[in-house]
């Protein structure tokens, strides 16, 4: 089995959540007794499924996410400034508020004062069911002006190009994000949590920065940081295509699992 993140029962509080993770998991220990390994995409998943006996630890295998394929989303220069209409940031998800999509806006809000020619993009399709972003909500932030809603494609690749930073402020207990992978094999600078599955795709100050999660202001500092400095936004990517390279190539994750099951 693999575990992709642990998602929306394993992330905080309130007595439905607990409910919930209590009837998660007494399934996940029933379904994994079984199992020879267990694939977990980050250290804290799997230290947390251990600790609570959800599984054994010579059971636990860890990968580096679901990998990459470094050809499929190969690197291409920065829309940096001067190269596209402005500085641009971009946030593939969907949209949920624990994807971060609620402090992206504020932190949006705060930059366009300052500076309005940086582009604001948002890509991922609406999201039933709880914690899902209102489309009244949306519209708010598309008549604003701080926020460009592409809408939902199936190649982000063209969109990744067209990007100066990626940022994914995700307080989701997510796996190891898939789009942010895609954009550092693009060669984008990230800015993303400092929580499970985020933090290990960014080397602080090498090819993005981290943030604490629901922390707007920290978050507006790090966008600016590359508003202040577009030369930043050229090395910082190609640091990130670096690591994807060197942690996240999907030959390099699927070797692992191969090895595993002993194929």
């Amino acid at each position: 089995s693999i575990i992709t993140g642990l998602g929306y029962a394993f992330g905080g509080d309130g007595l439905r959540r607990r409910l919930l993770y209590s009837v998660v998991k007494d399934l996940y220990v029933r379904s994994l007794r079984l199992n020879r390994s267990v694939f977990f995409q980050n250290p804290d998943d799997l230290d947390f499924f251990v600790r609570r006996g959800i599984v054994l630890a010579g059971k636990a295998v860890l990968t580096n996410g679901s990998g990459i394929d470094l050809d499929h989303f190969a690197a291409a220069p920065p829309c940096a400034s001067g190269s596209c209409e402005g500085p641009s940031f971009l946030l593939v998800a969907r949209l949920i508020k624990e994807k971060g999509i609620v402090e992206y806006a504020e932190a949006a809000r705060i930059l366009k004062r300052k500076y309005p020619e940086a582009r604001f993009r948002l890509l991922g399709p609406f999201e039933p069911g709880p914690g899902g972003v209102d489309e009244r909500e949306l519209g708010r932030w598309k008549n604003e002006g701080i926020i460009e809603y592409i809408g939902f494609t199936d190649d982000v690749r063209p969109y990744l190009r067209e990007t100066s930073v990626y940022v994914l402020p995700s307080f989701y207990r997510e796996g190891t994000p898939r789009s942010v992978l895609e954009a550092m094999s693009v060669g984008r600078p990230v800015i993303t949590t400092d929580a499970p599955g985020c933090r290990e795709t960014v080397v602080e100050g090498e090819n993005g920065y981290l943030v604490a999660p629901n922390d707007v202001p920290a978050l507006a500092e790090a966008m600016e940081r590359f508003l202040r400095d577009p030369s930043l936004i050229g090395p910082m990517g190609e640091a990130s295509r670096k690591l994807a390279e060197e942690r996240f190539d999907v030959r390099k994750v699927n070797r692992i699992i191969m090895e595993s099951m002993e194929l």
